[in-house]
């Protein structure tokens, strides 16, 4: 135990650049963007604690172990702001298909048969070769109806 504290310690900032290749290969593992401002961040407080410590005995001691852990912090809180500040969507773009995800919502607007009759307010609609839950006013089965909403996965229909 005791020689693998003191080659971490003989390391100096080549452990950031170390921690900064782990978080980074891990990265590519884990789906998501998570590791990679933890990894940029890791990797910048290497660079510059192995540069401190180019710089000779005097400026190595000034930036111990304890600054480049809150140096560290700092860093990846700054990033993880920025990429969000900077790399999100605009809410201004609308997109050209914004119902291209939400299925149901496609269907606004269409007119179908009733396929399960409309009881209570509950029934099934057909719309193309698929069967969908339909809310609405009563209506017998081969009724034409129009998709007026979307309750969730719910189509919301009246009659036409």
């Amino acid at each position: 135990m005791q020689s693998l504290i003191e080659l971490v310690s003989n390391l100096g900032g080549w452990n950031w650049v170390i921690f900064a290749l782990l978080l980074l290969t891990l990265e590519t593992v884990v789906p998501g963007v998570h590791f990679l401002w933890f990894g940029l961040a890791a990797f910048i407080i290497g660079v510059v604690a192995i540069t401190f410590g180019a710089l000779g005995p005097e400026y190595a001691d000034v930036f111990v172990w304890q600054f480049q852990v809150i140096a560290f912090a700092l860093v990846a809180m700054v990033t993880v702001f920025f990429v969000r500040r900077f790399a999100s969507a605009d809410d201004e773009e609308a997109s050209d298909a914004p119902s291209l995800n939400v299925r149901a919502e496609q269907y606004v607007g269409r007119s179908t048969t009733v396929a399960v009759p409309i009881q209570g307010g509950r029934g099934k609609v057909k719309i193309g070769d698929s069967l969908w839950q339909a809310e609405g006013d009563d209506a017998p089965k081969g009724t034409r109806v129009k998709v007026t909403g979307v309750n969730g996965t719910v189509l919301v229909v009246e009659p036409e």
